[in-house]
This record gives C-alpha cells, structure tokens and sequence, in this order.
C-alpha cells in the first residue's frame, strides 16, 4: 500500500510539472503575439533557451539553495519513491524557470540575446532559490520570525510572492535600466502606437497558460492526499474575475481581455487553498482592474517600456496576491483562517524587496560589463535579423 501511495505521489506531482512545462510554451506565445513580426522567432527561441539554462543551473545549485538536497549522489538513492524526490526537482523547476520567462516578455525586442541568460543563471542559481528556501524551507528562520511577531507565519501556497512578484519585480530594473524601443516615446512627448503583430497567438499563448496554471495551483500541493478541488475551484472564479474585470476597464481590448485572466490567477496563488470561491472572484477582479490601470500607467504616463506589461501582471498583482491571502483568507471572509495580513505584508514586503535589490546588481552589473542593450541599427532590423539571421516568415516564396 506504501508504495502504491508513494507512485500515486510521483505521478502526481510529474503530471503537474508537465502541466506547468506546458506554461512555458504559453509565455512564447504570448510574448510572439505582443512583439513586432520582426521579433518572433527571438521570443520562441529566448524562452526555450532560457528554460534550458534554468534546468542546469537550478539542478546543479539553486534547488540545493532552496532545500539543502544535491543530486551528486548515485542512481539508485535518487531512484528511492519511485523517484519522487527527481518528479519534485522537476516541478519546481518550472517554478523557477518561469521568472526569466516572465522577465523575456519585459525586455522583449531590444535586449541582448548572451547578457540575459547570464541573468537567468544568476537569478535561477541564487536570487530566486534564496527566498524560494526562506518562504517555503524555513531557511534562516524568517518565517518563526514573522510567526513570533504577527502568530502566523506568511503564507503563499502557489507562489504568487514567490513566483510571480518576484519575476515582476526582478523585471521592473531590467526593463528601466534596458530603456525603451528606439522611437516609442518621440522627443515631442508622442507615444508611438507598437501594436501586437498576432492577437490570434497572443490568445493561444493566454490560453495554454490558463489552462496549465491548474497544474500549477493544484498540483502545488505535492503529495495527493493534500489535493484540494478548492484550489481548482478558486483558480478557475480568479481567472473568471480577472477576465471580466479587464474586460470592463480595457474596453473589450483583446489585448487586455487575454491577460485579465493571467492577472487573476497570478493574484490567487498565495491563498487559493484558504479563499471562498467568492473571495477568489473578487481578488481576481480586483487584479484584472489593477493590470489594466498599471499598464496604461507604465506605457503612457510613465513612459517604462514593459513591453507585456509584466510588472504590472505579475509583480503589482503578484503582490497584490500575497497581500490578498490575508484578506480573502480570514474566516471573516469565509476564508479557512491560519493566516493574516501583517504576516502577508511582511512576506510580500520582503519578497518584493529581495527582487527589487536583485534586479538592480545583476542588470545594472551587466549594463555597465557587457551591455544590455541591441544597437539602434540592431533593433531597427529587427532581433531575429540581428541574432538569429532568420525571419518567421520570408518576404517572398521561393519559385522553384
């Protein structure tokens, strides 16, 4: 029976790193539909580069970061469980993985295709498994810390802080150290128009996302008799409310309907096991509005080139996420209760900090050593002309 329970477990958690190995290839093509045609194939290789790179390095050092466990022993004692512990490592690298996906789609179009996967590797190897251990491994006793202080320790079930605030957040230095695209902001204060080269790829990459984030949430769980259909649930009224919320304030823009649902679901992580399906609904709703409000702020107002608006989308509404757990959570709120909101702001607070300062050292190290950014000439051609010396479609059909 042991070892039925222990196989049920290793497929479990397999499927679920499959479902979120799948995301991946929702973050190329979303980010291939936003970019201009002559950015595509930059964006499809970029992401799956980028994901190679995360699974040497957090193999070889940040998953030992995180939880203390190496795999430089034999076989046979990674085998034990039905290999449970390698199906666990797997999981949770698509975690990591997903901060320099959610980063490409920050810095897509103008950025150096070598100086970035040199962030990746710092970012998966260190950045992100040393908060990664802290939240979710008890690492240096900061969660005791904040239990002793507020008599909860900071919850964040699927990684909302963890994940996605912390790819927002590493995002927002690397997209304003980078700069903007030649000519998106004209020196007589016009905004030109960088409209998305496919709407129809913007939408496949939205919903292959959508539908491997339950894969994300739920399998969040680990092990299968802690599965929980509130999770599922939760996920699927975030999503809802985020879609319809953006919907409203995006004026049926389908740019913004595709990523009120990412909002959604990004904000739910966190408390998804603990939310009423109505709080799930609202806290989705209320990221839905804020992405498109923080969107229309950082392009227009601001004048930040987020180029898939991914610090709005996953480092405002991941926070937003952390902070919601605390709200949505209370059993005030028909929520299951153990968690509470100074306990959610300290965590969200530290995790933003943490990204904030990690962002900042890396690429500003990078933009002084080696350069961050496509020359003028470069991002005129395009960056699948300039790095890849290909384009996603030929200008003329071969006649032979």
């Amino acid at each position: 029976m042991e070892a039925l329970k222990q196989g049920a477990d290793a497929l479990f958690i397999l499927l679920g790193g499959i479902m979120v190995l799948a995301m991946h290839a929702g973050f190329a093509f979303l980010e291939l539909g936003t970019v201009r045609k002559k950015s595509q194939v930059n964006a499809l290789v970029k992401i799956l580069v980028d994901f190679s790179v995360s699974t040497v390095v957090y193999f070889v050092v940040g998953y030992s970061v995180a939880y203390g466990t190496t795999f430089f022993v034999g076989a046979e004692q990674l085998a034990a469980k039905n290999g449970y512990d390698l199906v666990k490592f797997f999981f949770l690298l698509t975690f990591a993985a997903a901060i320099p996906a959610i980063i490409s789609g920050g810095i897509a179009e103008r950025a150096k295709f070598w100086p970035q996967l040199i962030a990746t590797a710092v970012i998966v190897g260190f950045v992100y498994p040393f908060f990664e251990g802290i939240a979710w491994n008890q690492q240096l006793g900061v969660q005791a810390w904040i239990k002793a202080v507020t008599g909860d320790e900071f919850h964040d079930f699927a990684g909302s802080v963890v994940v996605h605030a912390m790819g927002g957040w590493i995002a927002l230095p690397a997209v304003v150290l980078l700069g903007a695209r030649y000519n998106r902001y004209r020196k007589d204060g016009v905004v030109s128009a960088h409209p998305p080269s496919s709407i129809p790829f913007l939408a496949l990459g939205s919903w292959i996302l959508i539908v491997g984030w339950f894969g994300f949430n739920v399998m969040s769980a680990q092990t299968l008799d802690k599965m929980s259909g509130l999770v599922a649930v939760n996920s699927l009224m975030a999503m809802v409310g985020g879609t319809l919320a953006a919907l409203i304030l995006g004026r049926n823009d389908p740019g913004f309907v595709h990523n009120g649902p990412l909002a959604g679901l990004v904000a739910v992580c966190a408390g998804s096991d603990l939310m009423h399906p109505f709080g799930a609904l609202a806290a989705g709703a209320v990221a839905g509005a804020l992405f498109v409000i923080m969107f229309t702020l950082t392009q227009n107002k601001w004048k930040i080139d987020d180029v898939l608006g991914v610090w709005p989308l996953h480092g405002i509404c991941g926070a937003w996420g952390g902070i919601a757990a605390g709200i949505f959570g209370a059993t005030t709120l028909g929520g299951l209760g153990g968690v509470n909101l100074t306990a959610q702001l300290m965590g969200t607070l530290l995790g933003v900090s943490w990204a904030l300062l990690g962002g900042c050292v890396i690429y500003g190290v990078l933009k002084i050593t080696l350069g961050l950014k496509l020359s003028q000439e470069e991002e005129y051609d395009g960056a699948d002309l300039s790095i890849h010396k290909i384009s996603a479609t030929p200008d003329r059909e071969v006649s032979w």
